[in-house]
């Protein structure tokens, strides 16, 4: 195969590894210079592809690609930008495979969740249809966990152990102050339709009695007679009660809690925060002294509290994408398979995008406890291997973590201006 040049780029909502997936990428093609020659960025995922936004990612040095891998964020920039089909705006991938051409660019990689692996099944299947001389490669990442076929996402692990940690802790801090003041405290964490996250808040209940009593999952009807009667329970106990909730959760019809009433790019329904509505009924119904929080971006950015098994995850993917590209594979993903729980064991194998594309992986109902407010023994075993060690930035003299902030080079642009 004659020698190109390859494209990465990130689509979604970023991760605290998402980096290290792209120091993998840059890494592993720099280890093939027969087969490809530069390797280019796009600014702001498919946008900055279309816009002709190119980073020459030759311009980061070995020490700046081990700095990458534990910066937190999107370092080339991320979007949310869903393309439609080939007949329905054929413009924009006429564009792309300009741009491709101008470029010389022969792989692609694109790292994102599950609209992001639509869009690249959508270019793959263009580039075969159009005769375009193009492997494209689908990278997996999000935090939601919720890609199908892939025993876990990148992404993911770093983020439960977030929550495990967060909910731990604030629970010691209002513990301490039951006996005269805050008895209920709720932390609402993201997780649309899938409640992997709010799950993985359970991994801190290790004992009867601990933290946190509740669990609200997106895939349980939110019944609000239950609810309070075991918040009062949880408090007349133990002296407080702790709330994890997934920002998902609905009632008995299947509405949002807390449906802001807009969608974003990708038509997803955009949720207003449900933490609030849940410490409403608490004051309502209960009278308890309360405080919430939304995790928000601090879940998904927190790079200082990653684990170690999520980090390799991330790292393993991105070099499986190189080499499936290399072998001449397209329209695929490198994905994960457990092949044992203790100890935790697994390897990274290939899977078409028509099995990953617009699929969502929820709980399995095994492994929600049957009174539908905690995690069952499976779902432990499935959750724990994936927040075990540490992998902590390094810091500096000031007491902050070492990010890095590159000052990119980008490429000198050889089309007309394009808007999409």
């Amino acid at each position: 195969m004659a020698k190109r040049n390859a494209l990465y780029a990130q689509s979604g909502g970023v991760t605290p590894v998402i980096n290290a997936t792209a120091a993998a990428v840059i890494e592993a093609a720099r280890a093939h210079p027969d087969r490809i020659g530069s390797v280019y960025a796009a600014r702001d995922g498919i946008l900055g592809a279309l816009e002709e936004r190119l980073i020459d990612t030759s311009s980061l040095s070995a020490d700046d690609l081990a700095a990458l891998s534990h910066t937190p964020g999107g370092v080339f920039g991320s979007c949310r930008y869903k393309l439609k089909g080939l007949d329905d705006n054929r413009r924009e991938y006429e564009r792309l495979v300009e741009v491709l051409k101008a470029h010389d660019i022969g792989y692609f990689f694109y790292n994102g969740g599950n609209d992001s692996a639509d869009t690249a099944l959508k270019i793959s299947e263009m580039a075969r249809k159009l005769d375009v001389p193009l492997q494209c490669i689908a990278v997996p990442k999000t935090i939601d966990n919720d890609l199908a076929v892939t025993d876990n996402c990148p992404g993911f692990g770093s983020v439960a152990k977030y929550v495990a940690v967060s909910i731990l802790e604030a629970s010691l801090d209002v513990m301490s102050m039951a006996s005269s003041s805050t008895k209920v405290f709720i932390l609402e964490v993201m997780g649309r339709h899938a409640g992997w996250i709010a799950a993985a808040g359970g991994l801190a209940c290790r004992a009867a009695g601990d933290p946190p009593q509740v669990i609200l999952f997106p895939e349980v009807p939110f019944d609000e007679k239950a609810f309070c009667s075991r918040v009062r329970e949880s408090v007349e106990t133990n002296g407080y009660c702790s709330v994890v909730v997934s920002e998902g959760l609905r009632n008995a019809a299947g509405e949002f809690l807390a449906d802001a009433g807009t969608t974003d790019a990708f038509g997803h329904k955009q949720l207003g925060g449900v933490a609030p509505v849940v410490a409403e009924l608490v004051r309502r119904e209960l009278g308890y002294k309360y405080h919430w929080a939304v995790s928000d971006y601090l879940q998904r950015s927190a790079r200082h509290v990653a684990s170690a098994t999520d980090v390799e995850h991330a790292g393993a993917v991105g070099r499986m994408a190189v080499a499936l590209a290399l072998n001449g594979g397209s329209g695929v993903m490198p994905v994960i398979r457990r092949t044992a729980d203790d100890p935790y064991a697994w390897t990274i194998e290939s899977a078409p995008l028509e099995e990953i594309a617009n699929k969502e992986k929820k709980m399995p109902e095994d492994f929600i406890s049957e009174d539908g407010f905690g995690i069952t023994p499976a779902c432990r075993r499935y959750l724990e291997p994936l927040i075990r060690g540490e992998d902590y930035p390094p810091y500096g003299d000031d007491g902050l973590p070492r990010y890095l902030r590159p000052n990119f080079v980008y490429l000198d642009r050889k089309l007309p201006d394009f808007s999409v």
